[in-house]
């Protein structure tokens, strides 16, 4: 097992690149973006992605984020965002810091049995293989609040509505409305983690009112934003 760490500060990247080992990226503070051919995952702090290997990425910071990373073999299949309990941090955490082989496997025992029981967050972001249309949902995902309708969205890429319904059917398998649903609300954990008042995360995501933020939230991760940001801000205490 082969134990990674660095912070970054807000804006900072780390370019595309994998590794031959699964690897766990997790956010000990800030929030990451990480980026792959399939979509994009939004992480938390508090929380980590499992990358398989040979899997392609790219890292984003959203604010200042102490990035702590594993390297081991856990035979995962795909990507997979988990909650970091209490114990799986503080076991990260020891591992970075333990020289002893003989210590370091029974920590990574521990770690493994923890892994398999971490509950899983669904923060997973479709992104189209079709050249323009993901260049086009890229820039969206940099500024989620904009409200162009199916004909502007056709309009911008040079296509007919009709032609760009298809492609986001094709491409990611929903509709734009839908995917649009959808990058807003994994994009506004970003914002809730950072502890910001839920109409100003409504408003930043392109929704009049919290309620109507609330209501999609709910609807599409099972909770109330209040009480995401709750859990999220209270096991960071």
């Amino acid at each position: 097992m082969q134990t990674l760490g660095r912070d970054y500060q807000h804006g900072e990247h780390v370019a595309h690149h994998c590794h031959g080992e699964d690897q766990l990226i997790y956010a000990a503070s800030g929030i990451m973006r990480v980026s792959s051919n399939s979509g994009n995952y939004v992480i938390p702090g508090g929380h980590a992605l499992w990358v398989p290997a040979g899997v392609n990425h790219a890292i984003t910071m959203q604010g200042q984020v102490r990035m702590r990373t594993l390297l081991l073999e856990a035979h995962i299949d795909r990507c997979q965002v988990i909650v970091v309990s209490g114990l799986l941090r503080e076991l990260i955490l020891a591992a970075s810091h333990l020289p002893d082989r003989q210590d370091g496997e029974h920590i990574r025992a521990l770690i493994k049995h923890e892994l398999a029981n971490a509950a899983h967050l669904d923060a997973f972001v479709a992104m189209p293989q079709h050249a323009r249309l993901r260049a086009w949902c890229e820039r969206f995902l940099d500024n989620p609040a904009q409200d162009l309708t199916l004909e502007q969205c056709g309009t911008q890429l040079n296509l007919s509505a009709r032609s760009v319904a298809r492609l986001f059917q094709r491409e990611v398998g929903m509709s734009y409305g839908e995917w649009r649903t959808r990058a807003r609300v994994m994009l506004s954990q970003q914002k809730l983690a950072e502890g910001k008042p839920i109409l100003t995360v409504a408003l930043e995501h392109g929704y009049e009112s919290a309620s109507a933020f609330a209501a999609m939230f709910k609807r599409t991760l099972g909770q109330a934003p209040s009480d995401w940001q709750l859990r999220l801000l209270g096991s960071s205490d």
